[in-house]
């Protein structure tokens, strides 16, 4: 683990949304590690480039930093689905795609899932609390919704369909995926995790959600 010495914090000092974001991203890590209880202010000031009272000037205490930190690793999750640009796509290969990408996200970013494992624990007693997380989630409903409405107007996707119970079915699969990888392969084996197992079971969650909101008849996506 390296370390950042006092010139290079004193270089961040004229940039403060750069020494943010590199606060906010070891902190992640830290936190996704250790909880918030068993994270320290001290490590994370010695993993970045600024110091201990910096981050406490920008983020006011551990706890402040905590939520930051867990809105960071939402808004990345949601800006990655924006930047999918699916509204000129078949309703059909937008939801595939939004599919593939939620399931290789989760698989890229263990520590998202950790952090959501630690708030699941403790109630989301923290993610409860913040207005910016439950914001960002209302806009991926709402790109759900948008989808599953152009599907149904294009005849290919059967009615009643509820974003929210669609967005929790896409989300299971890909969170299961990365939060139970040690458990299932103590007891399975690994070959589930390896590219060819991953690949496999991204396409069959991919077709599966498919089959869930393909009318009757409808014509599978090339």
């Amino acid at each position: 683990m390296s370390m950042t010495t006092d010139a290079e914090r004193r270089g961040w000092t004229q940039n403060p949304e750069a020494v943010k974001q590199d606060i906010l991203a070891v902190a992640l890590e830290e936190f996704a590690a250790n909880g918030l209880s068993g994270t320290r202010v001290d490590a994370i000031a010695s993993r970045t480039r600024t110091s201990k009272r910096m981050i406490y000037y920008y983020f006011k205490d551990k706890l402040g930093l905590y939520t930051q930190a867990l809105e960071a690793a939402y808004l990345k999750v949601r800006e990655g689905e924006a930047s999918l640009d699916l509204d000129h796509l078949p309703p059909q290969e937008a939801l595939a795609r939004l599919v593939a990408f939620t399931f290789d996200h989760h698989r890229k970013n263990p520590d998202f899932i950790r952090m959501v494992m630690i708030e699941n624990i403790h109630n989301a007693e923290n993610l409860a609390e913040s207005q910016v997380i439950r914001d960002m989630n209302v806009a991926a409903i709402e790109k759900l919704s948008d989808i599953c409405r152009r599907g149904q107007e294009a005849g290919v996707f059967r009615d009643g369909l509820d974003p929210v119970a669609l967005h929790w079915q896409i989300s299971a699969v890909s969170f299961f995926n990365m939060s139970n990888r040690p458990s299932f392969s103590a007891i399975f084996g690994g070959d589930l995790f390896e590219e060819a197992g991953q690949e496999a079971i991204r396409q069959q969650t991919v077709d599966s959600i498919l089959a869930i909101v393909c009318a009757k008849g409808a014509q599978p996506r090339d």
